[in-house]
């Protein structure tokens, strides 16, 4: 077969355009790198997060917001480059992962604080709780040394150091009414509240569960509490102007107005 160069240079400029066509923007997107997905818990980041979506829209960028219900899944996918960005935890549970994990992990802003809480269904006060009470706690580093800081906080225990934000069963060094723990995944909480005598709640699985942390809850983070929600990006992307508009987004004055009139005090803007 004679060799064509006419035809070959057709085949070739065809097939960049192909490629070209199919290839991702800057970000990963098709449509030249408008989009930004942020994971997110339902309440209150996903919530939230559908508050700025029309403010991102305006500036020409489309916020593609992906719901988990886990504490893991939003890190790990924003470290393997599936997800831009995360909207769901505080910095202790950050670095408690990035230690872990060995993972690399920046926080952008600071956005709202979700005060912690003690629930029960078989008491109306911490006072009435039993000698040897149940009491179920999160098992992630984070969330299990914030829950017995609160408890410490409410002379249910005595911790050697009540300022260790990674505090664990093994600090407490006085349990008077000899509670009985037992560490669960931070979702299942709200599922065994009926099982036990106690259960210590992340405020986004309290709403969600249906409860209103500042009427149901027996003992409350204020509203100083250190555990500010972040959103979070690796450092390759943190100042991507995608990302950075989603940060002023996030801390405007429509979203504090918004979280202060949706959550009544149990959300509370950290800005």
């Amino acid at each position: 077969m004679r060799f064509r160069p006419a035809l070959f240079a057709l085949a070739l400029a065809l097939a960049t355009a192909t490629l070209a066509a199919c290839s991702p923007g800057e970000g990963g997107d098709a449509d030249g790198g408008r989009r930004l997905s942020v994971a997110a818990t339902a309440i209150p980041h996903a919530e939230i997060l559908e508050q700025v979506e029309p403010m991102l829209a305006a500036q020409g960028i489309e916020l593609d917001v992906r719901v988990f219900n886990d504490y893991v899944q939003p890190n790990d996918q924003v470290v393997q480059r599936q997800i831009d960005v995360n909207y769901f935890q505080t910095e202790p549970y950050l670095e408690a992962y990035k230690r872990d994990r060995g993972a690399e992990l920046v926080t952008v802003v600071g956005v709202h604080i979700e005060p912690f809480g003690a629930y029960s269904r078989r008491y109306d006060s911490l006072e009435a709780l039993p000698e040897g009470a149940s009491v179920v706690i999160p098992n992630d580093p984070s969330n299990n040394s914030r829950a017995l800081i609160l408890l410490h906080r409410a002379g249910l225990i005595q911790l050697a150091d009540p300022g260790n934000a990674l505090s664990t069963l093994r600090d407490i060094t006085a349990n008077p009414k000899n509670l009985q723990f037992r560490e669960l995944d931070s979702a299942m909480l709200p599922r065994v509240l009926d099982e036990a005598d106690l259960a210590l709640i992340n405020t986004n699985y309290a709403l969600d569960a249906g409860l209103k942390p500042t009427e149901d809850a027996l003992a409350i983070e204020s509203s100083d509490s250190p555990y500010v929600n972040f959103l979070v990006a690796r450092p390759d992307n943190r100042d991507d102007p995608r990302v950075q508009a989603l940060a002023q987004a996030l801390t405007s004055e429509t979203v504090k107005r918004f979280i202060e009139e949706k959550y009544q005090g149990a959300v509370l803007p950290a800005f």
